[in-house]
C-alpha cells in the first residue's frame, strides 16, 4: 500500500546542490519532476554547504533531502551531510542523490545511510517513484501512516 499517496500529508522534499558546482539543470528538473508527482519541493540553490542544507531540511520539515552533485565531490557531501542529520537527530529524514557518480561509489554510500542514487540516465519517475515507497515506508515505521 502506498502511503505516501493514500494519506492527505504531502511528501516534502528538499532538493539541494552542495559546493562550488554551478550546474544545477538537473537538480531543477528533478525539483519540477518531484513537484509534478504531487511532492511539495524545496530548492534551495546553488553553492549550499551541508551545514546549510541540514539546517533547512529541519527547518522545512522534510522527509528527504536530494543532493545533486556533478562536481566528484560526493564522498565529502554525502558524508557531511549524514553527520550532521546524526548531530541535529534528524535521522529520519531520507537522503538521496544524483549525479555524475562512480559505481564504485555506490556500496560506500549506501553505508553511509544514502537511500538511493540516480545516475546519469535514470528517469524522474523512478526518483518520484522511489520516493513515494521510501516516505510511505518511514510513515509507517513512524507511525504517522
Amino acid at each position: 500500500m502506498d502511503t505516501a499517496q493514500t494519506t492527505d500529508r504531502r511528501i516534502r522534499v528538499l532538493i539541494a546542490k552542495p559546493g562550488m558546482d554551478g550546474h544545477d539543470r538537473g537538480a531543477k528538473v528533478v525539483a519540477r519532476a518531484l513537484r509534478d508527482a504531487g511532492m511539495e519541493v524545496v530548492y534551495t540553490g546553488l553553492r549550499q554547504t551541508a551545514e546549510m542544507i541540514v539546517n533547512a531540511a529541519v527547518q522545512e520539515d522534510v522527509d528527504a533531502i536530494g543532493l545533486s552533485v556533478l562536481s566528484g565531490a560526493h564522498m565529502h557531501y554525502f558524508r557531511e551531510v549524514m553527520a550532521l542529520l546524526r548531530e541535529k537527530d534528524a535521522t529520519d529524514i531520507i537522503v538521496f542523490g544524483g549525479g555524475i557518480i562512480p559505481d564504485q561509489d555506490l556500496p560506500t554510500l549506501k553505508e553511509l545511510g544514502v537511500g538511493r542514487v540516480f545516475t546519469p540516465g535514470a528517469s524522474t519517475e523512478d526518483a518520484a517513484t522511489y520516493l513515494k515507497t521510501a516516505v510511505a515506508e518511514r510513515w509507517q515505521a513512524q507511525g504517522e501512516a
